[in-house]
């Protein structure tokens, strides 16, 4: 990719579908996967005397994410038609915001490499959403009406990132963010989160060069690579003297190659006019007062307090804080009484290894943001407190752990049941570990000649034979007596 001669100008234009109950200009349902055109009405379709009611609980959740970026919100904002022809748009229009949206002026921060970074916010509006296409393999094509009116926000950056890793990383916290207000499920693969990236180069220090824009980006990975190759397309062009055309380009994710769509549009090919069916948005303070008042703390922050409260590495506070509901979870185990390390250890490998493999298994939730531990966090607190106390092993620990999820007992109860209480007598210990080093007197002659590494491989011989009951640290410290005695 090209990093001196020419630099990349990019910005993204988010389309993030709002997880309302109904539409936002009619009633209808605006779940997902309900069969075709089931779920339409005139309002949708924009049949004669229809006339739209703006949803309300869109127009909030549009606000609250306005908020978390640090959005001006307007007290008035204005619907327009944006005139376009298309099976999929039944009005030949879609109702949007042009020239008034609802929030402007906005930042949204991230860390990328350890550096914080910060993109422009221009707008975030609202509009409606068009039916979706289906081409059928022996030709043709069939219309689904039932996404015609769901509610969206379009989030506009700035023309600020300037290289692929940032642009899929400002996504990749855009998408967390939703997710924390709880506005936007972010499935890319339903389309419930869809992004269309535009790309101009020039050398360092001139002005603006002509854009051109990717659709179809239905990955953070694709994303990347579209915007890499269009840089490459584009730097090619201009070496060989070249003019950049103003086109819109589709990423095909199966030949990992853009293809030319159409020549790109301007705003006044839209023939934008204020919709004379709504009535102007008028927000209130009040309504903005108490919608920031409901913001939870959003992700950015919790990381750099999950570091600086619990000592947490900006790793293990990057995973634990990359859902909200993982990140509650984590303070709750916390809370019940367990070691802030510990309980992060074991959240990330034992806690997120199970849910990845009951995955394929579970039925689908109705809550696309709800944290389904495999067992509570008191349960898990419980557990962690037996072993930092000694009185179970770590390994032992594991297969308590499972015995939990499988039959919902106390780590108490399951400990007894599996006999698997930690042993720390001295006298115990000890006979373990002459047995251990009376069997490998191999061994025993490496370790006396340097090879002190070898320790493990006694403890672990020890942690064996006591079918895992052995205190590892007392062993350890024993069986290095014994060797070195």
């Amino acid at each position: 990719m090209p990093s001196f001669e020419f630099e990349p100008v990019i910005g993204i234009e988010v389309h993030a579908q709002l997880v309302t109950k109904s539409k936002v200009f009619c009633s209808c349902p605006s779940t997902y996967g309900a069969e075709p055109n089931t779920q339409a009405c005139p309002v949708c379709l924009g049949l004669p005397g229809a006339l739209p009611v703006l949803n309300r609980e869109a127009v909030s959740m549009a606000i609250l994410m306005g908020l978390a970026t640090g959005c001006r919100i307007a007290s008035r904002s204005i619907f327009s038609r944006k005139n376009y022809f298309y099976p999929d748009c039944p009005k030949n229009y879609q109702i949007s915001m042009y020239d008034k949206p609802l929030c402007v002026e906005g930042r949204l921060e991230f860390e990328l490499d350890g550096e914080q970074r910060s993109i422009g916010i221009e707008r975030i509006h609202l509009e409606e959403d068009a039916g979706k296409l289906i081409h059928a393999e022996t030709g043709g094509s069939l219309v689904d009406f039932n996404r015609c009116g769901v509610p969206l926000i379009e989030i506009v950056t700035r023309p600020e990132i300037t290289s692929p890793e940032e642009a899929s990383t400002y996504l990749t916290s855009l998408r967390q963010l939703l997710r924390y207000l709880e506005v936007c499920d972010g499935n890319m693969e339903e389309g419930s989160l869809r992004c269309d990236v535009n790309i101009s180069l020039r050398r360092p220090g001139d002005k603006l060069g002509t854009k051109t824009e990717i659709k179809n980006l239905n990955s953070f990975k694709a994303v990347e690579m579209g915007i890499r190759f269009e840089i490459e397309r584009q730097a090619g062009v201009l070496r060989s003297g070249g003019r950049i055309e103003q086109v819109t380009n589709l990423w095909d994710s199966t030949q990992k190659k853009l293809l030319t769509m159409r020549s790109k549009e301007y705003a006044h090919d839209y023939r934008y006019f204020p919709e004379p069916d709504l009535l102007p948005l008028d927000v209130d303070a009040d309504w903005i007062e108490g919608l920031r008042s409901a913001l939870p703390e959003l992700p950015l922050a919790r990381e750099r307090r999950f570091r600086e409260e619990y000592g947490l590495s900006a790793y293990d506070a990057a995973v634990l804080c990359a859902e909200r509901g993982l990140a509650d979870y984590h303070e709750e185990v916390v809370k019940a009484g367990s070691d802030p390390k510990l309980a992060a250890n074991w959240i990330m490998r034992e806690v997120l290894e199970e849910m990845k493999s009951e995955a394929g298994t579970a039925p689908a939730s109705a809550d696309a943001f709800a944290f389904r531990a495999p067992i509570a966090a008191r349960r898990l607190a419980e557990l962690i407190v037996l072993i930092s106390g000694g009185v179970i092993s770590s390994s032992a620990g594991r297969e308590v752990f499972k015995e939990m999820v499988r039959s919902g007992e106390s780590a108490e109860n399951v400990v007894g049941k599996l006999g698997l209480t930690q042993v720390s007598g001295e006298r115990e210990l000890e006979q373990w570990a002459v047995e251990v080093i009376s069997a490998n007197p191999d061994e025993v002659a490496r370790y006396k000649a340097g090879k002190t590494q070898l320790l493990g491989f006694f403890v672990g011989q020890v942690m064996k034979k006591s079918a895992g009951k052995a205190n590892p640290r007392l062993t350890g410290e024993i069986v290095k007596k014994k060797l070195e005695g």
